[in-house]
């Protein structure tokens, strides 16, 4: 067979198949909820019975939660000394993992891998709970999966593992992976094994792509090589003007014009600290900020430095990423730099939520005050050709200014809003007159009339309580 390693693969329950692919930390699995693909149905997590709650087991437990998948928990190494299920149970309870015999609904499976012991427990509750969930797919239909991994190979070029999760995929389909196309020039399974065909929740690794898709591209089945190239090139395309758009995505700017745009109501959190009690205490004090008309929804708060899954969930949620006495790994800081998340550390707490407190203010629409700048009244009209209206006006107090925006008052009612687009002494052009001067002033209205009032002002924000 092919020597391969495809991240997935598949074990037979009775008449029934089930795919397990890789854990929810992994890299894909953010990507992946991104784009709307609900890539697995169910999550196993496995907890060492005498080790217990580990910080990558709560990473692994808020990744699943956010990608809204049922948990079951795999009570692992059974076969220890010290073995403790009770107290896994407790500690995933403070995660709102309760088993059912406390009264929750959190499947738990005692299990030795070492030694073979519940492993078929553990597939009779993933097939019960599949049955409860009425998981179905079409196998009559088109192919449509997500891509699980990708790598370049010697020999064959482009090679992708993807999960097929609706239709039947064939040797031979003209395919779309993104902006990566091409024919399927032959697939194999998780054992290496050739196939002709693969069926709905069939893992495999596919031959003859174009290029290298990404992880979590959908795939999708056309009619010709033509249709391929045309939808892949839309695809590329597309894909180009989002990266131009979005920009820096996390910067400070962009939450205010998405606030601005009616966007936000939540601000994303991913925290992520040095040991468990400050992670504690810093999650405490995140939710007992409050700012009107916004709230804080911590995605993921672990014990770790930043990995390359939290830049990936932090870009997919457009969440902030916020670390405490860590570092970031180098996929992570690689990772950063590829989706524009720019991680933020601190080694005070206050530094901290004083940030947090200023992006909550800044999701709210700023508020602007008309500050009055100087007063000018129109005394003489001047027409110029090529230029218009000008208002020969004597400042009355404060100072008008070229670019200055103005109120055009007349009887006591304003009739015009602009900007003063020039300004003049005598016949040189300045930049400002100030109170008990005369001054031309072109204003960007042509009905001005003798006796109008001029009002400049600045707009300047208000500050949010």
């Amino acid at each position: 067979g092919i020597t391969q390693h495809i991240g997935a693969y598949q074990v037979d329950v009775g008449d029934s198949t089930i795919t397990f692919l890789d854990t929810p930390g992994h890299a894909a699995f953010s990507s992946m909820r991104a784009r709307g693909a609900h890539v697995t149905d169910i999550v196993v997590l496995v907890v060492a019975a005498d080790d217990g709650v580990q910080p990558q087991t709560a990473e692994a437990i808020q990744h699943a939660k956010a990608a809204g998948v049922p948990i079951i928990v795999a009570v692992n190494k059974m076969d220890k000394a010290g073995a403790n299920p009770d107290h896994v149970k407790q500690q995933l309870s403070e995660y709102e993992l309760l088993p059912e015999e406390w009264g929750g609904d959190t499947l738990y499976a005692p299990v030795s891998a070492l030694r073979g012991e519940g492993i078929d427990e553990l597939l009779e509750q993933i097939h019960l709970q599949a049955e409860v969930l009425d998981l179905r797919a079409n196998p009559d239909r088109h192919a449509e999966g997500v891509v699980i991994e990708a790598k370049m190979e010697r020999g064959r070029g482009a090679v992708a593992s993807v999960l097929v999760q609706q239709g039947t995929l064939r040797n031979g389909d003209y395919v779309v992976l993104g902006s990566a196309f091409g024919r399927v020039r032959a697939m194999v399974d998780h054992r290496g094994k050739r196939l002709k065909q693969a069926d709905p929740s069939t893992p495999v690794e596919l031959f003859g792509l174009s290029e290298l898709p990404e992880v979590g591209d959908e795939l999708a089945v056309v009619a010709n090589e033509k249709n391929a190239r045309k939808l892949a090139e839309h695809r590329a395309e597309q894909k180009k003007l989002i990266a131009l758009s979005e920009g820096r995505r996390n910067a400070l700017e962009d939450l205010y014009a998405a606030a601005a745009r009616g966007q936000l109501e939540r601000l994303h959190v991913i925290l992520k600290a040095d040991v468990q009690g400050t992670l504690q205490a810093i999650k405490t004090a995140l939710e007992k900020i409050e700012v009107e008309g916004t709230e804080i929804n911590v995605l993921l708060a672990a014990v770790g430095d930043i990995s390359e899954s939290d830049v990936n969930l932090a870009s997919s949620d457009n969440a902030i990423l916020l670390g405490f006495n860590v570092k970031l790994d180098s996929k992570a800081r690689q990772a950063a730099d590829q989706k524009g998340v720019e991680p933020e550390i601190f080694s005070v707490i206050y530094a901290l939520l004083d940030t947090v407190e200023s992006r909550l203010k800044g999701m709210l629409a700023p508020e602007y005050e008309h500050v009055l700048n100087g007063t000018a009244e129109v005394r003489q009209l001047f027409r110029i050709s090529k230029v218009g209206v000008v208002a020969g006006s004597y400042v009355i107090d404060g100072k008008v200014a070229r670019g200055h925006r103005v109120k055009i008052l007349r009887d006591g009612s304003v009739i015009h809003e602009g900007k003063i687009t020039g300004l003049k002494r005598f016949k040189d052009d300045v930049r400002e007159v100030t109170a008990g001067l005369e001054c031309g002033v072109f204003v960007d209205y042509g009905d001005i009339q003798e006796g109008d009032l001029i009002e400049t002002y600045a707009e300047e924000i208000v500050e949010q309580g």
